[in-house]
C-alpha cells in the first residue's frame, strides 16, 4: 500500500499538471463508477494529500477522493499516446488540454460535494497528517496513548492515530526506536511514544524529496536508495548486531512486520 510520503509525492506530480486547468473529458472505465461527467467544463483548484488518500478540488464545487490501497497506481500521458495498463483498469480519466492523468485500479474513487469531504467517514476520522505543515505532535501521542491495550506496530498503523504511516514506516520506525512490535502502548514510557512520533514524522518527511523516483525511498542509509533497516529483509542480517532480521504477520490485517529479535526484545512485562 502506498504511503504517505508516496501520497505526497504523487500530489505534487499532479498539480502542474493538473492544477488551472479545464477538464476537458472525463470518464470512469469501470461501471459503477464515479459520475466524472459533472467535472467536465471545470478547472482544478487544488491537488491535496491527506495521509493515505487524495483530494482533487473544482471549481464547481465538488472533489474526487482517492485512495490507492495495495495496488492503484496514477500515470500520466500525452493525448493519443498508448496506456500502459489495460483501459477496464481505470477508474479514474481526466483529460486536460496537454495530458491525460489516468488512476489505474485505485478501490476508492468518488466524486462529492466539497462541503462533504470534512465529514467523510474515512476523511473526518483521520489522525494529524504527518506530513502536514500543522502537523501536532502533541495530538498524535495522546491518541497512541489513548490505545493503551494496542500492540505498538498495530497502534502506529492506526491512521487514526497519525495519517500517513504505513507497513514500511511502521518496522523501521520501531527498528530504530528499538521498540518491540508487539509491546503494548500501556508498557510504553510517555518518552518512547514521543520519540516514534517524532521518528515516523521525521522519516516520512525525508522521502518527499520529488527529486526521487515515486516508490523508491531512502531509509536507513540515507545515501543508499531504497535501503532499510529491516523492512523487507527477512533472514538476511541485522544492520547493527549480525542477528537475522524476522518476520511475522501481526493484527487483524495479517499486514507483514520485520524486526531483529535482538536489537527489539520483547517487553518483560
Amino acid at each position: 500500500m502506498p504511503e504517505g510520503d508516496t501520497i505526497f509525492q504523487t500530489a505534487a506530480a499532479l498539480r502542474p499538471l493538473l492544477v488551472g486547468q479545464q477538464i476537458l473529458r472525463a470518464r470512469s472505465g469501470r461501471t459503477p463508477g464515479p459520475q466524472l461527467q459533472r467535472v467536465v467544463g471545470s478547472h482544478v483548484t487544488a491537488v491535496e494529500p491527506l495521509g493515505k488518500h487524495m483530494l482533487i478540488h473544482f471549481d464547481n464545487g465538488l472533489v474526487l477522493h482517492t485512495h490507492l490501497r495495495m495496488g492503484g497506481t496514477w500515470h500520466r500521458y500525452a493525448p493519443g499516446e498508448p496506456w500502459r495498463l489495460a483501459a477496464w483498469k481505470a477508474r479514474v480519466v481526466l483529460e486536460v488540454a496537454e495530458h491525460v492523468v489516468v488512476c489505474f485500479n485505485a478501490p476508492i474513487a468518488e466524486l462529492m460535494p466539497a462541503r462533504a469531504a470534512p465529514l467523510h467517514p474515512a476523511l473526518a476520522s483521520l489522525g494529524p497528517d504527518l506530513l502536514s505543515p500543522d502537523f501536532s505532535a502533541d495530538e498524535a501521542f495522546s491518541r497512541l496513548r489513548s490505545r493503551p491495550d494496542a500492540e505498538i506496530a498495530e497502534a502506529l498503523l492506526d491512521q487514526r492515530v497519525m495519517a500517513g504511516i504505513g507497513n514500511v514506516f511502521k518496522s523501521e520506525t520501531l527498528f530504530i526506536e528499538r521498540v518491540n512490535p508487539w509491546t503494548h502502548v500501556s508498557d510504553l514510557s510517555d518518552d518512547q511514544l514521543r520519540s516514534l512520533v517524532s521518528t515516523a514524522h521525521r522519516l516520512l518527511n525525508e522521502n518527499t524529496d520529488s527529486g526521487r523516483p515515486h516508490r523508491v525511498t531512502t531509509r536507513g542509509d540515507p545515501h543508499v536508495r531504497g535501503s532499510s533497516y529491516v523492512y523487507g529483509r527477512a533472514n538476511q542480517p541485522c544492520t547493527n548486531c549480525g542477528a537475522p532480521i524476522h518476520v511475522r504477520r501481526q493484527g487483524a490485517l495479517n499486514r507483514s512486520t520485520y524486526w531483529c529479535a535482538v536489537c527489539q526484545p520483547s517487553h518483560p512485562g
